[in-house]
């Protein structure tokens, strides 16, 4: 874990007629790629019946031509990129997720890490459930499942397993003849829909997807709601709404989220530049040159300079057919993809004092390298500033921090840090400033900042391990023995 995984990123669109809703998934997906690169999935439905395929790798890559034609038309459609927060990097934990129950089909994508998935899981299989993935998701599968068994519609099942599932879920959920979107009671992850000239209805985790299929956003989910698309239109049922403080994850504006994308009211750009901002305010320094670590370090080292008067200049060349460094297996292979994927611009930093902007320091071993970068292409100075607070806790609700054990925060003071990774100086945001980059949109307790302050907005599970299920059937064969 050298640097922070991303959660998911769910699809979905409902069309009044049949159409080729398979493509139109395929590249909504392919704009929420950042949000997931181990797997992807597309469920279509056509009149009931559903086609499917999924597998591990990139969108482009799993999605053929020939795979995309074999989904064909349909009424609905809804998609998934994956990182997984909880279960392994297994095809069998691609999603969407299909069920078939004595009262239909359902398709389902999930967002999110449910903070009771463990307890639930561990009930669904004393009653004889069967699991044939070790994500958490498939957990909620079964609770609607259940619920459905005795409600009169879907979406009454939906509302019935929110009573029952608890932490971070934007939902995407697909019947023989609804689309569903629902959001967590507290918020913690985005989820929005739009709609095309042509009346197709279109869910989406960001807004970027709603624009990569020219469809017109028209809100945010709110926490808590759940949104039906039917011939109908569109209903909505509020009766989870407002049960709990808005809780969003400040880390999308920071890293996360693209930054064309609008969330929460609050452009994602414009975020990271107020993020630069304040970062020149509570560290200023004298220096030559402001370059940020690409991607998401760009927008705040922009902000930085303006608001310092340091000129900005790019200072790497990013090799964009090189995927982001948590997805080598080992430690050595992380730290040669480094320098694979990052060059410096010797002329933008030779003989030059250098703020170098990035987005966070987790294990510190990508933030030493970039450094090493710097000073080996000729920079005198280099005085690292990030636009994240230090990470001090875990996180339960979709990004992949389960343990206080790799956090180099945790067990090292800033000044020891910034002698780990080799920088003249080392200057990170403050929680105060963080909780003002939607620029008042959500207020100081609209987000939730417990990985770096221990605030949680919900009770903390009692099992936090990411391969805690593989971890329980290990256990199992173990006692079998």
């Amino acid at each position: 874990m050298s640097t922070l995984h991303e959660e998911c990123g769910v699809f979905g669109v409902y069309s009044p007629v049949h159409s080729d809703v398979a493509h139109m998934t395929y590249y909504g997906l392919y704009a929420l790629q950042h949000r997931g690169q181990e797997s992807c999935g597309i469920v279509v439905n056509d009149d009931g019946l559903f086609t499917h395929y999924k597998d591990l790798g990139l969108v482009n890559d799993v999605f053929t031509p020939e795979n995309l034609s074999s989904l064909g038309h349909g009424q609905s459609a809804i998609g998934h990129v994956r990182y997984g927060t909880t279960g392994a990097n297994d095809r069998n934990n691609a999603q969407p997720i299909v069920v078939n129950h004595i009262k239909g089909r359902m398709a389902l994508a999930h967002n999110g890490n449910l903070t009771n998935s463990y307890e639930l899981r561990e009930q669904l299989e004393l009653e004889g459930s069967i699991f044939h993935t070790t994500s958490d998701t498939e957990v909620i599968s079964y609770i609607i499942t259940k619920e459905r068994l005795h409600t009169g519609s879907i979406e009454e099942a939906v509302e019935a397993a929110m009573n029952r599932i608890h932490g971070a879920y934007s939902l995407v959920i697909m019947s023989p003849a609804k689309l569903i979107a629902v959001r967590d009671r507290n918020g913690f992850r985005p989820l929005c829909f739009g709609k095309t000239k042509d009346g197709k209805y279109v869910v989406a985790s960001e807004s970027c997807a709603l624009d990569a299929v020219n469809a017109d956003f028209i809100r945010d989910l709110e926490p808590g709601e759940i949104l039906i698309f039917d011939k109908n239109g569109v209903r909505s049922i509020t009766t989870h709404c407002n049960q709990c403080p808005r809780s969003f994850c400040v880390f999308e504006y920071i890293y996360f989220a693209r930054p064309d994308s609008v969330i929460e009211g609050c452009c994602v750009h414009e975020a990271r530049l107020r993020a630069g901002a304040f970062l020149a305010l509570e560290h200023p320094v004298q220096a030559d040159v402001v370059i940020g670590v690409p991607d998401s370090g760009l927008d705040a080292a922009v902000g930085y300079s303006k608001q310092s008067g340091i000129p900005y200049e790019i200072g790497f060349i990013k090799n964009k057919y090189i995927g982001r460094t948590f997805i080598s297996p080992g430690q050595e292979s992380r730290e040669d993809r480094v320098r694979i994927k990052l060059n410096p611009i010797t002329a933008a930093v030779r003989g030059k004092r250098v703020v170098l902007i990035d987005d966070s320091i987790v294990r510190g071993t990508t933030s030493a390298r970039i450094v090493k970068l710097l000073r080996d292409a000729g920079a005198t100075e280099i005085h690292m500033r990030i636009s994240a607070p230090p990470f001090l806790n875990p996180c339960y609700y979709g990004t992949d921090i389960d343990s206080r054990e790799n956090l180099i925060a945790c067990h090292h003071t800033v000044d020891e840090i910034c002698k780990i990774i080799g920088a003249d100086t080392l200057g990170y945001l403050s929680v105060d400033s963080v909780k003002k980059l939607a620029n008042g949109n959500r207020g100081a307790h609209g987000f939730c900042t417990a990985c770096f302050d221990g605030s949680y907005p919900t009770e903390i599970p009692s099992h936090t391990e990411k391969d805690r299920f593989e971890g329980k059937i290990s256990e199992k064969c173990d006692k079998q023995k």
